[in-house]
């Protein structure tokens, strides 16, 4: 436990920050999970609407810094190819 002033308060910001990314991070996974959930079910059209909803939330993350650049591009690469698989 700090005893500082300043270090009690860098605490507190980490506590803050911690929490703002795992909320980011969380939303990036669920969009992510119902994208796959729709392609396995096989709805092009739902595919496609959650397909932008999903790039939406991961580019989100990127600018927030929560993941990297290229990570993001991983992930959406990723999932493109899984939307083309769609029939």
């Amino acid at each position: 436990m700090p005893n500082i002033k300043s270090a009690i308060k860098r605490t507190r910001v980490i506590d803050t920050k911690t929490l703002r990314n795992k909320k980011i991070r969380s939303a990036c996974k669920t969009a992510i999970r119902t994208f796959v959930e729709t392609v396995d079910a096989g709805d092009k059209a739902k595919a496609e609407e959650t397909f932008k909803v999903a790039v939406k939330k991961i580019d989100q993350a990127c600018s927030k810094g929560v993941i990297k650049d290229n990570t993001a591009s991983r992930k959406k690469s990723a999932l493109a190819k899984k939307l083309n698989t769609v029939k």
